[in-house]
Formats: structure tokens, C-alpha cells, sequence
């Protein structure tokens, strides 16, 4: 097993460019299965959970052709259902929760499907039930063997209906979209999911000859359509890794210019950095992080601690908490740390006490945060990454410390970005994969 070994300290300095959206390309990837005719997707991440993701779409039969190093072609006109009864299939799938995304087009397309439980990173409970409430609403029947942890999806006669989702999920409301495209009759999906990477799967779904209106807000019409054709898709940006980059300049003091970010589709992610204190300059479509010595988090108007909590687009993102939090760690001032969806995704902050950090643990949703000002810097020290998130919230903070840190399963970060060690150290990163 690789790991990091990070000398912090380093001021940075450069121009990096975003990867693809890894969580876009997960439901991307799988919508090729809807249609037995060309689809071509560019700005696809190199990473792992995307790449087994790509892998199983060969396996189920589809055509898989590398046109560049971030462009391919797929074309689905001889899936092989029967790969599902596999325990090939079994063991892939269950090692990649994105494997759950191939039921909508699966079910919309051929009738039935299966999916073992799938895995992912453990942040605390990550439920399924929005999914299958949605297929079942749509007339689909669904077996779950708890003994071997497999589902089983009868959908043979999908009919379109009224929902209102019990959550707005963002992986539930894409199955359903993706399922809903190829039923008989008009779906209407209330307290759906509207994050820009549902904007773009049902941007693709409509060009592809799907009839989807009221894209971008929480109620969704979906006219279904006999057949759906081919069609040419771009990524966005992944704005995770833009938060990222944006945090990592701040607490290395460093001057970085982040291009091609799509800053129309960011929401409010600029701004919560802005509250942190971090100044940024918008020139175009890049985001230039100028070097701050120093940077000060607002408080509310009435005087008290600012909170910054997760939400349901257009609120801030869950997966950008982790850096938040890291970043305010050197910050002059305290902030609140509300971490609404997950309760295990912050029991990564024992690191960064044990690193030098002011954190207080309140319970498994929030931690109080006290800026350290850069009186005191954070130390280097041995730790492991819990998940992607966390991991790369622990690797700016190893690189903003004094001495060298080592940070052991790396494969998660691996996960979900792209060659991370290789672009930092075109900043002038010190850090090793060993």
C-alpha cells in the first residue's frame, strides 16, 4: 500500500486546472446504457472509482473506446444482462458505490436488474432506500436478500407517477430521472435534486431525445420517451477539487490561479471561502488566489460565531465541510463546523488536534473550530486518509506544517483525484508517493 510522505512548509505558487467532476461522470458513464447508439464524453477523470465504473460498462458489453486520455466513446447496442447473475459482477460492484447508478438505465432499458450493497467511503450511513422508493413509485418490484446483501429489481412494466422524494438525493434523483426517461407516461419528481451535475445529466438526457423540463429546480417533469439516440458531453469542472485548490492556497500562503473553474455553475462555494477571509480575483473563468500572510473569519451581524453548514443545492456542498474545517484551523477567529449528513465524516479531526489544531469535537455533526492565526503552526505526523474527503483535507494540512508528515491509504484519495501528488509538485509541492 502506498502513502504520502508530505515536507510542509513549502510556499506554492502556479497555474492547475481542474480535473473532470468525478460525481457527474458516475451518472454520466452510466446513462451511455440507455441507448444502443454512440455517446462521447469528454473531460472524464482519471481516477479510480470512475475507472471500475468504466470498466463495468465493458463488462456488461458495451463498446469501450479511448479516444484521448480524458475522451471516450461508448457504445451500448449488445449489453449482456446475464453479466449481472456473475460473481464477477458481485465482487466488482460491490467495491464501487457508484455501481448503483447502473440500475436506472439497466431497469429503463432491459426490464430487470440486480446490484449487490455497494461500498464507498465509510462517512456513516449512506442509504439506499431513496433509489428504490422512486423504481418502486414507477411500478418496479424489489427483493432484498440480507444474507448476502444483494438486491434484485423486477421493472418490466415501468409507468410514469407523481413523487415526492423522502430526500433530495442527488444519486436517487439521477436513477429515477434515468429510469423515468424510457417509462410509459409523465413522471413528476418533487424535492428532486438540482446540483449542477443533475443540470447536466438531464441537459445530456434531452439531447439524447428525452423530454425533461424544469431542470435546475426541485420539481422535475419527465415525458417518457420510446428511444432514446447518441450524443456528445463534456464535464464540468469538479468544483470539490476547485474548493480544494482554493484552500490549499490560503493555508500555504501561497499564490495559485485555478483555470477553466465554470465559476457560474461554483454557487456559493467562492463566497463561503470569502467569509473565511480568503481573497480571491475572478479573471474570466479563473479563479486567482492571491499569497495572504493572514485571513479573518467574518462573523454573523449580530456579533456571533459564524456557522457553516452543509444543504441541499443551492446550499453548500457536504463534500467541501472536511476543507472548510482544515482551512479555518489557521485562520484569526472561530467558526462552527455543522456537518449535517453524515456522521462519521468528521471523526477525522483527531488528526488535526494531534497536529496542533484548536477543535472542539461537540458531537458527530459539528466541531468548534479556533483559528490559530499562525501563531502556531501545525506539526507533521503519521496518519491514515478515512475517506477521499478527509484525506485530502489532511494532505493541506500536512503540507502547510512544520516537518514532514505521512499519510498511509492513499488509495482513497486516489479515488477521487486525479494524479494529485504529480500536480502539486508542479507547484512546488514537497511530496513523495512511496
Amino acid at each position: 500500500m502506498s502513502i504520502f510522505r508530505i515536507k510542509g512548509g513549502n510556499k506554492l505558487k502556479g497555474e492547475i486546472i481542474p480535473q473532470g467532476a468525478k460525481n457527474e461522470a458516475l451518472q454520466i458513464v452510466s446513462a451511455v446504457l440507455l441507448t444502443d447508439q454512440p455517446v462521447t464524453i469528454h473531460n472524464i477523470p482519471d481516477i479510480r472509482d470512475v475507472n471500475k465504473l468504466i470498466e463495468l460498462v465493458g463488462d456488461l458489453g458495451a463498446k469501450v473506446e479511448k479516444l484521448s486520455k480524458d475522451s471516450y466513446r461508448f457504445t451500448a447496442a449488445n449489453v449482456n444482462t446475464k453479466f449481472l447473475e456473475s460473481d464477477e459482477y458481485r465482487a466488482k460492484a460491490a467495491a464501487l458505490r457508484g455501481s448503483v447508478m447502473l440500475l436506472g438505465p439497466i431497469l429503463a432499458r432491459f426490464g430487470k436488474a440486480s446490484l449487490p450493497k455497494p461500498g464507498g467511503d465509510k462517512i456513516g450511513r449512506r442509504r439506499l432506500d431513496t433509489h428504490f422508493i422512486g423504481f418502486q413509485k414507477l411500478g418496479a418490484k424489489f427483493n432484498f436478500d440480507s444474507n448476502n446483501q444483494y438486491f434484485e429489481i423486477d421493472a418490466s412494466k415501468l409507468e410514469g407517477t407523481y413523487m415526492l422524494l423522502d430526500e433530495a438525493s442527488v444519486t436517487g434523483t439521477a436513477n429515477i430521472v434515468m429510469a423515468a426517461v424510457l417509462a410509459k407516461g409523465t413522471t413528476t419528481i418533487y424535492n428532486a435534486a438540482c446540483e449542477p451535475y443533475l443540470q447536466q445529466l438531464c441537459s445530456m438526457l434531452n439531447r439524447m431525445g428525452a423530454k425533461i423540463t424544469g431542470v435546475g429546480s426541485n420539481l422535475l417533469t419527465i415525458e417518457g420517451v420510446e428511444k432514446l439516440g447518441g450524443t456528445e458531453h463534456t464535464l464540468l469542472p469538479d468544483m470539490i477539487e476547485i474548493g480544494s485548490f482554493i484552500g490549499l492556497a490560503a493555508m500555504t500562503q501561497s499564490e495559485i490561479t485555478i483555470k477553466n473553474c465554470r465559476i457560474d455553475m461554483l454557487g456559493i462555494i467562492p463566497e463561503i471561502f470569502r467569509r473565511l477571509g480568503i481573497k480571491m480575483e475572478f479573471h474570466g473563468d479563473d479563479i486567482h488566489i492571491p499569497a495572504q500572510e493572514k485571513y479573518e473569519i467574518e462573523s454573523f451581524i449580530d456579533g456571533s460565531i459564524l456557522t457553516i453548514a452543509d444543504a441541499p443545492w443551492p446550499g453548500f456542498t457536504p463534500d467541501l465541510i472536511s476543507i472548510v474545517l482544515v482551512v479555518a484551523t489557521q485562520a484569526k477567529g472561530s467558526v462552527l463546523i455543522h456537518q449535517k449528513m453524515f456522521e462519521s465524516r468528521l471523526f477525522f479531526v483527531d488528526k488535526l488536534i494531534d497536529m496542533g489544531a484548536q477543535i472542539i469535537l461537540c458531537d458527530p455533526h459539528r466541531a468548534n473550530v479556533i483559528g490559530l492565526e499562525r501563531k502556531q503552526t501545525l506539526r507533521g505526523i503519521k496518519m491514515a486518509s478515512p475517506d477521499i474527503r478527509a484525506g485530502v483535507a489532511l494532505l493541506i494540512a500536512a503540507l502547510s506544517a512544520n516537518g514532514v508528515s505521512e499519510i498511509s491509504s492513499i488509495d482513497q484519495i486516489d479515488r477521487g483525484y486525479q494524479n494529485i501528488d504529480t500536480r502539486l509538485r508542479a507547484l512546488g509541492a514537497d511530496i513523495q508517493r512511496l
